[in-house]
């Protein structure tokens, strides 16, 4: 056979081999129950109930108890002011913080607000007067209600007693003298300074990392154990060749997560009014590599999977480890440099960085150059580990099948003596 037909066959062979293990590896995903689990359910019901629970952006009527020693016109009309916020809600003043203590035990209220039997008698004499506030740091959005009403509160009646004791001659002066430096706080991109406006975007990029990996990994492990080798590649003459294995899987997989990106990054944000601001077309860029990058190292990690369990007991936990090293619920600066590098073996990491700006702030792919070609350089690093693994489960399969035919040999030679 001439050198270029051989060539052209070679080439047609591999293209009709990629797309007979494009077509056979659907087929596998569409027949195992637990894959589908992972591929459709787990990625189309968790951003709904995401963003159900988180939907509720802020805490209105947070229940807070006083302990008011004081007694005094201030403590009243400080307390009057907190109860009057939209955040806060007063259910009661008690005598002592025993009493307070029990009711926060008893859930009837989350937060104290203590006011020593010292504090309008320190704010007549010139003094500094404090106000205590505990609170119950097991939810907190509650802490949040509480400090910033508080907090917001005591600006106020300080600029009113500032206007009291140091009485103006026309109302202009005293508006330089209770607020000197006017301040607006202006929160950017999230206007509402809520949980879910922030964190479910996260939780959608890393959600769609996390099935694949679980799904890929248990159609690994489910093909090991249905090969007769315990082999991740079955002996058949359309698996000889890394690349169509590779291609071919690969291409089944990004067809089904096309769909899946759709739902979970452009249909449950617009169902739940969550920020939108980023280009559809600059979205859509930027989650290509990263699904790339996500999908080859769902293949690689998959090549070390024995059985169809070892997904759900090696890479389940690791989800909220890779929510706080991504930098969102938990500041990048503040990550130690070793987990900062762990967080960069996933393509989450600079996913969810790179998706949130854009998706927030409106950047273009410029402004997330960095996270983008992080993703690009990933996704051609776990291409090439999961080409190094098929290629070594290939030549392992072959040597098997070597090994078994020399074996049946011997078996039939000793026979025939």
């Amino acid at each position: 056979m001439k050198r270029e037909h051989r060539l052209r066959y070679i080439i047609k062979e591999g293209i009709l081999d990629t797309f007979f293990i494009w077509k056979d590896e659907l087929k596998n995903v569409f027949k195992d129950s637990g894959v589908m689990i992972f591929f459709f359910l787990v990625p189309f019901i968790y951003p709904l109930l995401y963003a159900f629970i988180y939907n509720n952006e802020v805490v209105h009527n947070a229940k807070m108890v006083v302990v008011d020693q004081s007694d005094s016109y201030l403590s009243r009309e400080y307390i009057r002011k907190v109860d009057a916020t939209a955040d806060v809600k007063v259910v009661a003043v008690c005598s002592d913080m025993e009493e307070a203590k029990r009711m926060m035990d008893a859930k009837e209220a989350y937060g104290i607000l203590y006011f020593p039997s010292e504090f309008s008698k320190n704010i007549h004499k010139g003094k500094q007067a404090t106000v205590s506030l505990y609170c119950d740091m097991s939810a907190l959005l509650f802490y949040k209600a509480f400090l910033l009403a508080t907090t917001e509160v005591s600006l106020e009646i300080g600029k009113e007693l500032r206007a009291q004791n140091n009485p103006s001659s026309t109302i202009e002066q005293e508006k330089i003298t209770i607020n000197p430096i006017p301040y607006e706080s202006v929160a950017l991109f999230n206007s509402q300074n809520g949980f879910a406006s922030f964190l479910v975007p996260a939780i959608l990029i890393l959600v769609i990392q996390q099935t694949l990996i679980l799904g890929i990994g248990m159609l690994g492990g489910t093909a090991r154990e249905k090969n007769r080798f315990h082999s991740l590649v079955p002996v058949s003459r359309h698996f000889n060749g890394t690349l169509r294995i590779v291609f071919g899987k690969s291409l089944t997989y990004i067809l089904l997560y096309i769909v899946v990106c759709i739902w979970a990054l452009g249909v449950v944000p617009k169902l739940f009014s969550l920020p939108q601001v980023g280009e559809p077309w600059t979205v859509m860029l930027f989650v290509l590599p990263y699904l790339f990058a996500s999908i080859f190292l769902s293949m690689t990690l998959s090549g070390f999977m024995t059985s169809r369990e070892s997904p759900m007991l090696v890479f389940v936990f690791t989800s909220v480890i890779l929510l706080f090293i991504s930098g969102v619920s938990w500041p990048k600066e503040a990550i130690p440099p070793f987990w900062k590098a762990v967080g960069y073996l996933f393509p989450s990491t600079s996913g969810i960085q790179g998706f949130i700006r854009i998706n927030t702030a409106g950047a273009s792919l410029n402004e997330v150059a960095h996270e983008y070609h992080t993703l690009w350089i990933q996704a051609g690093i776990y291409f090439i580990t999961a080409c190094a693994i098929y290629r070594y489960q290939i030549m392992r399969s072959r040597k098997l099948i070597i090994k078994q035919y020399r074996y049946m040999k011997m078996q039939r030679m000793l026979r025939q003596k």
